[in-house]
């Protein structure tokens, strides 16, 4: 099982930088930020100090979108940031949930999210794309391009795009039920596409907090199930409740939620998550001591997935990269 650390791009970059250097130390392989324009700074010039400054990390957003950056753009930095450090980059990519609600739009459409990891994937990796109207594009300074696409999703249609679609699935929760029952969503839609289904990457997302006073880490990570529930809300709003489209483990805990600030977006003590119980929080997440996070990774790896990114967005980010690199990651990696 490969390790990510997932971190949110607030000032000053030089800590994002200190902290992705310190999880490469530790056994970490990826490095993944949130990419939302307002709410955060700039991804994208942050992933090149990154890569300056580590040797191995692969790098990227988990998850950008269609259409804060139109995908000629999107392809041309990823590709760019490849040509100076050699194809350390990744695209995590979904219908942008905080980026587009945050401006004032809607989330892109699965037909547009599709689309265009099609065109992203093949401009950066130099090959001609049709970016619609029968207009086609190819970037000409391109050589020997690699850009894996990984798409994040929960509901039916998303995962069964995923699996049509995408390099790499990524969930965000860990819960193993949803977990088990998501992966094979994926992995029929990709049988079903002509494809191999071990083909498609899978990535399980979640915030880890490693110690043994349970209600404190619960506190600091309650903020997850709040950020997972906008999804799951959207979810209920297409398919309805009940409605055997999705699982009811993964829409039930809704019903309480009354709105969303955005300005608290993926933030401990966030105030809009105050309808997520502690039940939840366990199963979305991964707390305890250092046994409790092998045995719910191994169950996980288990099920197929292939890489654990940990959201450190609580109290103990410096603490919880050490605790991974000297009790974890040598278990499990």
């Amino acid at each position: 099982m490969d390790f990510g650390l997932v971190l949110q791009t607030d000032p000053p970059a030089t800590a994002v930088v200190d902290l992705m250097r310190r999880a490469e130390g530790a056994g970490f392989r990826y490095g993944w930020t949130f990419d939302s324009a307002v709410l955060w700074q700039e991804p994208f010039v942050i992933y090149s100090r990154i890569l300056e400054h580590t040797e191995r990390l692969v790098v990227g957003p988990m998850v950008t979108n269609p259409s804060t950056r139109t995908p000629e753009v999107t392809a041309s930095t990823f590709a760019t940031l490849n040509d100076m450090y050699g194809n350390r980059t990744v695209c995590g990519i979904g219908r942008g949930d905080s980026a587009m609600r945050v401006a004032g739009r809607k989330p892109n459409t699965l037909a547009t999210l599709g689309e265009a990891m099609r065109v992203i994937r093949d401009l950066a990796e130099g090959r001609e794309a049709d970016v619609g109207d029968g207009k086609t594009l190819r970037i000409p300074w391109i050589r020997d391009g690699r850009l894996p696409v990984w798409m994040a999703a929960y509901g039916p249609k998303a995962l069964a795009l995923a699996g049509r679609e995408a390099d790499g699935f990524i969930l965000q929760l860990a819960d193993p039920f949803l977990t088990e029952w998501m992966i094979k969503a994926v992995r029929d839609a990709a049988a079903d596409a002509g494809r191999d289904p071990s083909s498609v990457t899978i990535c399980v997302a979640a915030p880890a907090y490693v110690g043994d006073d349970l209600a404190h880490a619960r506190d600091q990570c309650r903020w997850f199930g709040g950020m997972v529930g906008n999804h799951v809300a959207d979810l209920v709003t297409r398919y309805g409740t009940h409605s055997g489209a999705v699982p009811d483990a993964l829409t039930d805990y809704i019903e309480r939620r009354s709105g969303y600030d955005y300005s608290h977006h993926g933030r401990a003590g966030n105030p809009s998550t105050d309808f997520v119980p502690d039940e939840i929080v366990d199963r979305f997440c991964v707390l305890g001591p250092v046994a409790a996070h092998r045995e719910r990774l191994e169950h996980l790896r288990e099920l197929g997935v292939d890489q654990f990114a940990v959201y450190a967005m609580h109290d103990a980010k410096e603490a919880t990269i050490e605790a991974y690199g000297e009790h974890v990651i040598p278990a499990l990696g």
